[in-house]
């Protein structure tokens, strides 16, 4: 759909230091844990953490190793991977308190699963556009970007006051036919130590303008430097906003004033809690069930997997300019209640939504089993799922993220 109107569209991301990520990271590198000892595992687990303090419960079935030691340090581990070994803060690896309370597999579940079905019921979906060469939709693309930067760039010491916790988001500006006309504005929002609080007892301007230089204007120029059409300028917390000339893009860098108190010892996190960030952003829509945590058999995860892996194949196949994907199932039966596509009118001349529902069946395996040995799934690549966005990162882990289907799509379309 099109029209003459330009509009604006958001998406944010959050830091692998972030509360709700610290906690995504750790449910997934216990899953993780659990498939290198044994790839049949059964995980659900989640996980708490606020200050000092991290709490991890679930249902696992697996013939790993889970003593209370052994969970013990996978926690610590990730969290000091994720950066917080600094006890002053409130969180970290050496000083936090650990509890654990896993339990076996419902056998309820497990009899519906063993024989091949849905380790649950729900709908799931996934999404590809041509915005990006990822085929993500741009906002979220650059906002995964951003935060992943500023992990590098306090990894590394090249911005020394930076803490692990920080959250981004990004606005872009786009045309009547959907295509991306600029980037319009940054938040950039991230926990930093006391070397960059003024004399008034305020986050430094000079501070600011070093997140300028060498995090969003470099990222933003890698990235999509056509879409840079203006100076980036700072939006200055509790002043008034002058009104931005034609093309300059508005920075807002911790516009509260100050982020020194951050990550779990700032705000409770659990793992599940930004399903938005895992996914799309907000420009697919989402089947409500959170990922991280989950072993393949549960197709909240592994059926989304498969979505965003048929959308982006369409689109790869240039059979449609965007797509979105529904799967849906009942918990213990194994082939797809439905299949749904939507093209927003964007397909090929000659192509419709119909016809792609066709081509999806005879092209991918749709059952769990299906899912799981067509994309790899019982394998330890879940940690990194879990930091700067499960889709449109071209790893070589992440199977979905392939477009090896699309030439046979496209010669199966006539095209």
């Amino acid at each position: 759909m099109s029209s003459t109107k330009s509009y604006l569209f958001t998406s944010e991301s959050v830091s692998m230091g972030h509360p709700d990520k610290v906690a995504d990271q750790i449910s997934d590198a216990i899953l993780d844990h659990c498939l290198t000892a044994d790839p049949t595992s059964r995980v659900a687990c989640e996980t708490m953490v606020t200050t000092d303090l991290a709490i991890v419960s679930g249902e696992i079935t697996t013939k790993a190793d889970l003593s209370r030691e052994t969970v013990d340090k996978i926690i610590r581990n990730m969290i000091r991977e994720i950066g917080y070994t600094d006890p002053s803060i409130g969180f970290a690896a050496k000083t936090a308190q650990i509890h654990v309370n896993l339990h076996a597999q419902s056998p309820d579940i497990s009899m519906g699963v063993d024989v091949g079905g849905a380790g649950d019921q729900g709908m799931m979906f996934g999404f590809a556009c041509r915005e990006t060469k990822s085929l993500m939709p741009l906002p979220i693309y650059l906002a995964h970007r951003l935060v992943e930067n500023h992990a590098k760039l306090r990894e590394s010491g090249a911005v020394a006051f930076f803490r692990p916790d920080a959250k981004s988001q990004v606005t872009v500006e786009y045309n009547g036919d959907g295509t991306p006309n600029r980037i319009h504005t940054v938040v950039l929002s991230t926990q930093h130590d006391a070397s960059v609080i003024g004399k008034n007892g305020k986050f430094t301007d000079d501070a600011r303008r070093v997140i300028v230089d060498k995090l969003i204007l470099p990222t933003l120029k890698a990235e999509r430097p056509d879409l840079i059409k203006g100076e980036l300028v700072l939006v200055m917390p509790g002043k008034a906003s002058k009104k931005p000339k034609e093309g300059e893009i508005a920075c807002h860098i911790n516009p509260t004033g100050n982020f020194e108190v951050g990550g779990p010892h700032g705000d409770c996190g659990l793992t599940g809690r930004k399903i938005i960030v895992d996914t799309y952003g907000g420009r697919g829509r989402h089947g409500g069930g959170a990922f991280s945590g989950k072993d393949p058999t549960k197709v909240d995860r592994s059926a989304a997997y498969m979505a965003r892996y048929i959308a982006k194949n369409i689109v790869a196949a240039r059979l449609a300019h965007e797509c979105e994907v529904q799967l849906s199932y009942a918990i213990g039966y194994p082939d797809p209640l439905n299949i749904w596509v939507n093209t927003n009118g964007t397909t090929a001349k000659g192509v419709t939504d119909d016809q792609l529902v066709d081509l999806i069946r005879k092209h991918f395996l749709l059952t769990p089993k299906g899912i799981i040995e067509s994309l790899n799934l019982r394998r330890p690549i879940y940690k990194e799922t879990a930091r700067h966005g499960h889709f449109g990162r071209e790893l070589k882990a992440f199977t979905w993220e392939q477009t090896d289907k699309a030439a046979a799509l496209k010669k199966d379309a006539g095209l």
